[in-house]
């Protein structure tokens, strides 16, 4: 387990996503994204030998989460989120940055899409080395926002 940021009252450790804790996880999906994961989308990539999940804890509580596949040669960031009453205290960051600790190698390649409306996120991205390489029009399917896409090379 890593100790990956720190918040106003106690530090914020970094450990792989387990089954067990997806009912705290799902109660953070749900309050976050107005198109929640289900249940079972998060156990089928949780599930997944080739891909790297993270939980962001404060003390006993899971405060945000992280899920990346991987598909033939690149990392797909699929799911980042932190917990309302924590944003912008550095958890996302903390979880990207220990994703990049367990993954880089020389030529490893990432990408991810984000809604443009989701400013904080896209300015998280482009802080941790992504670059923006188009769009997905349309992709959001509850508003049809488009989706910016995003990569980062080692």
């Amino acid at each position: 387990m890593s100790q990956a940021a720190t918040t106003a009252s106690e530090p914020i450790t970094v450990r792989r996503l387990s089954l067990a804790d997806l009912p705290q996880v799902m109660l953070i999906e749900r309050r976050s994204f107005s198109a929640p994961w289900s249940l079972a989308m998060f156990g089928l990539e949780v599930s997944k030998a080739s891909g790297i999940s993270l939980v962001a804890l404060q003390g006993e509580r899971i405060v945000g989460y992280l899920v990346c596949s991987r598909y033939a040669d690149v990392w797909h960031v699929m799911n980042v989120a932190a917990d309302l009453d924590v944003r912008r205290r550095g958890i996302g960051t903390a979880l990207v940055r220990e994703l990049f600790e367990r993954a880089d190698r020389p030529g490893a390649r990432y990408t991810l899409e984000v809604r443009p409306s989701n400013t904080s996120a896209v300015a998280m991205y482009d802080r941790l080395g992504f670059g923006s390489a188009g769009r997905r029009p349309g992709y959001y399917h509850d508003t049809r926002e488009d989706a910016l896409i995003m990569w980062r090379e080692v």
